[in-house]
């Protein structure tokens, strides 16, 4: 029989569903979850502050490159390389699709070359990527790449399906919003699902969990211009871009550990077992101390504002 785990979700995302998604459906394999307005645990984002009036322990959820505050929660999943038994290494991409499927996506590569219809895709939503348009604007003037997002579109119109559209280029623009050791997302994992091969900027050390011969690694470059180069070159030579394609996902063909839901669930369990063992974060005096921190950043951001506003009516 399971044992019940009294437990909530707190400051996730907008659509966020508390009874589909990968932890509610990881942690269902092992316990009874009980939705409790007074839990055990609470698993919480970084989307609210509601997290701040539960005093039971909190497990963090990092999905986006911040670091994690150990003033704030008792255990941490982020994407980040952290030498703490409290913190276990989650990459992003772990939420759109199970990572063993990328092991046996390629069993055929003349085939999935032949459907290729496209040369290159974007799908950006966010403006402020500064190196990402860069890069878009110069690759372009070379050879047009289809923008399907709702930034810098060139299609007629925002995409319905993003898989279904980069399933169809050869290459895939597939730079991060921010760069930092660890954090990768679905910006490189969906492009590898569809056998569509990214050019990739982001996590400096992607190559600890990714075959960087798979793809085209921006930091593998020199210039803007000497990808470009590479990327041309494989476009107009089948064999080159064959053998690319033909090269696996992962590093020695073999899934991180990390994103193994065994080990993802070996790690829940530790935490439920052991937390007994300490008072939570949110009972000791850190708890102060977040909060000081968290004012901290909000009056930077309000004054912040307040300049840019002086600014611009100069």
């Amino acid at each position: 029989m399971k044992p019940t785990l009294k437990i909530d979700f707190i400051d996730f995302w907008v659509h966020f569903n508390k009874t589909d998604n990968y932890f509610y459906n990881l942690l269902s394999q092992e316990y009874n979850l009980e939705f409790s307005p007074d839990p055990d645990f609470i698993i919480y984002s970084g989307y609210g502050e509601k997290h701040l009036n539960y005093s039971c322990y909190r497990i963090f959820y990092n999905a986006e490159n911040l670091r994690v505050n150990w003033n704030a929660c008792d255990y941490a999943f982020s994407s980040d390389y952290v030498d703490d038994d409290r913190h276990y290494r989650l990459p992003n991409y772990i939420l759109y699709d199970k990572p063993e499927k990328l092991m046996n996506s390629k069993h055929d590569p003349e085939s999935i070359l032949r459907v290729k219809t496209g040369f290159c895709n974007m799908v950006v939503s966010n403006p402020h990527s500064k190196k990402r348009i860069a890069f878009y604007h110069k690759l372009n003037k070379i050879k047009k790449v289809d923008s399907g997002g709702r930034h810098l579109n060139n299609i007629g119109g925002p995409i319905d399906n993003k898989r279904e559209f980069i399933r169809k280029y050869k290459f895939t623009l597939a730079f991060e919003n921010s760069a930092h050791p660890g954090y990768t997302t679905e910006k490189l994992f969906e492009p590898m699902l569809e056998n569509s091969i990214p050019i990739y900027w982001g996590n400096p050390e992607v190559g600890r969990d990714f075959n960087t011969n798979s793809f085209l690694n921006y930091a593998d470059f020199n210039s803007d211009e000497a990808l470009i180069e590479k990327i041309i070159e494989l476009d107009r030579n089948d064999n080159q871009y064959l053998a690319m394609l033909s090269q696996p996902w992962y590093l020695n063909n073999q899934m991180p550990a990390t994103v193994n839901e065994h080990n993802v669930l070996r790690q829940f369990r530790r935490i439920f077992d052991t937390a007994s063992n300490n008072r939570p974060v949110a009972q000791t005096p850190q708890r102060y101390l977040y909060r000081i921190n968290l004012l901290w950043q909000k009056s930077e951001f309000y004054l912040n504002r307040v300049l840019k506003y002086r600014e611009n009516f100069r």
